[in-house]
């Protein structure tokens, strides 16, 4: 089932709301006490919306299989968790939420217990929850809909815009980010400062280990933004040059396996790399064991993801036993999970090593070229397939760019650099 943009919204307010409704009446009945919990002050965990959507949109395949769709849903919202606990920590320095306590946990983000609790509520969101809450949303008329969505909206964006501000304590230090809170909310200075005050005290009680004195440091366990990019040139460089021999040793041809239409870059692999260096560059000195299982889940998610988004399956693992829909398979996460461990274990310090070199030489004027180029290439490619793909439909040309892309990129070379594409 293709859900459209309304009923994405529906779902993702509702599982907002009903997210925020579970966590607040759990915490509060755990300290007997009210807890507003959420990063917002009004009603919703945009956690639970986003979660929502993502396993409604990519796991609704699985309905007709309980088992996998459970699983799926348990990884996918155990890994939506981890992420959303480790980008808080960048931005306040301090862990939001600590399972350490409790057994089989990791990093202190993610849980074996809450893991399989999101499961169950996954699997109940897809089986029965998403038709329930459309069917009862289609008794209200359309107008009445339209408006609620986009009065939720603004008010979500305006909660969100204020948390913001408050968390980074932005609010004191530019007199525009002032006026830009006061523009949101209508009120006077007096009155923006005490909802200031109560964003922090709500946040501080809702999450205790926010109110700690104790700050992360991220200076050596974040990865450096000119070095993410080096990662994703030198990734996506790599990778089809890995993919091209492999094609070569068993298809027996020589293929492209390029995604651009300048030079051998593999987008998939560099995106990759350079995503798997950020969000384990913390744990790049912890236990191969460690690095396995987070590998494990980070490439069977980031695989999986792929094979959705782009709806062309290159692969079908259908075959092989503890498949997931035929996109992703036990056996090559375990690859993801060992490649994880010699990746940061022999080949990162590798090119950490090369990456410092080039930075230390050329220092960043070398980093922006090769970064505008690769925006330009990617550009470019999307233009020349999307005009590819039309072409056939609409041999003339309409627009000035469409005779740029037929005269530079015809078909003859759009089949070259891109063999699988039609």
């Amino acid at each position: 089932m293709h859900y459209n943009l309304t009923n994405l919204a529906i779902l993702f307010f509702c599982y907002s709301f009903l997210g925020w409704g579970i966590e607040t009446s759990v915490a509060s009945v755990k300290h007997k006490c009210y807890r507003n919990r959420g990063f917002l002050s009004g009603p919703f965990c945009l956690i639970y919306g986003f979660s929502g959507i993502v396993l409604s949109t990519f796991l609704y395949e699985l309905r007709s299989a309980p088992f996998f769709l459970f699983l799926g849903s348990a990884i996918i919202s155990t890994f939506i968790e981890w992420m959303t606990g480790r980008l808080l920590e960048q931005v306040r320095h301090k862990k939001w939420w600590d399972y350490s306590k409790k057994r089989w946990n990791l990093d202190g983000y993610i849980c074996l217990q809450y893991s399989i609790l999101w499961g169950i509520l996954g699997y109940i969101a897809i089986q029965w929850g998403n038709t329930l809450i459309l069917w009862l949303w289609q008794f209200i008329p359309t107008f009445v809909t339209y408006i609620i969505l986009w009065t939720l909206t603004a008010i979500c964006c305006m909660d969100i815009t204020a948390s913001v501000l408050t968390i980074l304590h932005l609010e004191h230090k530019s007199p525009t980010l002032i006026r830009l809170n006061r523009e949101l909310f209508l009120f006077k200075t007096s009155f923006g400062r005490a909802l200031t005050a109560h964003i922090r005290r709500r946040i501080q009680k809702a999450y205790p280990a926010t109110a700690t004195d104790k700050v992360i440091s991220t200076s050596a366990t974040k990865l450096p933004f000119s070095e993410f990019i080096w990662l994703f040139i030198l990734g996506a460089f790599l990778g089809d040059i890995v993919e091209t021999i492999f094609c070569r040793l068993t298809v027996g041809v020589w293929m492209s396996r390029s995604s651009v239409v300048w030079g051998p870059f593999s987008i998939v692999w560099g995106l990759a790399i350079a995503l798997v260096t950020t969000l384990l560059f913390k744990s790049k000195g912890k236990s191969d064991r460690h690095l396995f299982i987070l590998g494990t889940l980070l490439g069977g998610a980031y695989e999986y993801s792929c094979s959705v988004f782009t709806e062309i399956v290159f692969w079908d693992y259908s075959h092989i036993p503890f498949n997931l829909g035929g996109r992703i398979n036990l056996l090559y996460c375990f690859f993801w999970g060992f490649a994880a461990v010699i990746w940061f274990k022999n080949l990162y310090p590798i090119l950490h090593h090369v990456i410092e070199r080039i930075l230390h030489r050329s220092k960043y004027l070398l980093t922006t070229v090769v970064a505008v180029f690769m925006i330009c290439n990617i550009i470019v490619s999307m233009l020349a397939l999307i005009r590819y793909d039309t072409r056939e439909h609409s041999p003339k040309p309409k627009a000035h760019w469409e005779e740029v892309m037929d005269h530079y990129y015809p078909d003859e070379t759009m089949r070259k650099i891109y063999p699988n594409a039609k």
